[in-house]
């Protein structure tokens, strides 16, 4: 009888968890910022159909980085997550802590019981009538869940990315300021130029008065990055 390969638990775990994050460390970097009239969604997509940020509902959007159909799916199962239940109770009743909670479940499931982990990094982020009311919620490639309070990154030079925009952030932005903010961050943790054409940019507009999200156009993120290029 041939005795199985024995692995210790914790080698196992941390193999799973380096291995998930070489995959998310090769993402182009997502910054996901709080101001003052929404949220913002900015990062670094070159292609013009496969999208890394997208609408989950009402007032609640997603972010992801890593391997594309491992965010997709997780973001599709949100939306079908989210329309169930808004239309079996209430619109009201579907909220960015609820999804947050079910995506950390369900991350935390493949990371311990399959062969490999999904190589994903996810931001949810929720518009709230003021400031106080904003939620976002940093879930990562093994379920572990957490508040990302006012800026959340994503993706390669993730730390470096940070440092930076903790100094320049500020509440008080425009969404004009805090896409060159972000983008301007980007570029400096990256060490080249990205083109305006090569962002996808999202916004959260605290003032609609039900579905906040929207995307911005090339046009637009090109008049807001003019004065740093």
């Amino acid at each position: 009888m041939t005795m199985p390969f024995y692995v210790p638990p914790e080698q196992l775990v941390k193999d799973r968890a380096d291995f998930a994050r070489k995959g998310i460390g090769r993402g182009r970097p997502i910054v996901v910022v709080q101001i003052a009239s929404g949220i913002l969604l900015v990062g670094e997509n070159g292609s013009p159909s496969l999208r890394k940020i997208g609408e989950i509902y009402d007032r609640i959007a997603f972010a992801g980085v890593g391997r594309f159909n491992e965010f997709e799916t997780l973001r599709v199962a949100g939306v079908r997550h989210a329309d169930l239940k808004g239309f079996s109770y209430a619109r009201s009743d579907v909220t960015g802590k609820g999804l947050a909670n079910a995506y950390s479940q369900t991350l935390g499931q493949v990371f311990s019981h399959e062969v490999t982990p999904y190589e994903v990094d996810i931001v949810e982020a929720e518009v709230g009538a003021d400031l106080e009311g904003d939620k976002l919620f940093r879930i990562q490639f093994d379920g572990t869940l957490r508040d990302a309070n006012g800026l959340a990154v994503l993706g390669a030079e993730e730390d470096e990315i940070t440092r930076v925009l903790e100094d320049a952030a500020d509440p008080a932005m425009t969404l004009e300021e805090a896409i060159r903010t972000a983008c301007s961050a980007i570029e400096q943790a990256t060490e080249r130029e990205i083109p305006p054409g090569a962002w996808e940019t999202a916004f959260l507009d605290r003032a609609s008065p039900r579905r906040a999200f929207t995307r911005l156009t090339a046009d637009e993120v090109a008049a807001a990055l003019s004065l740093i290029h």
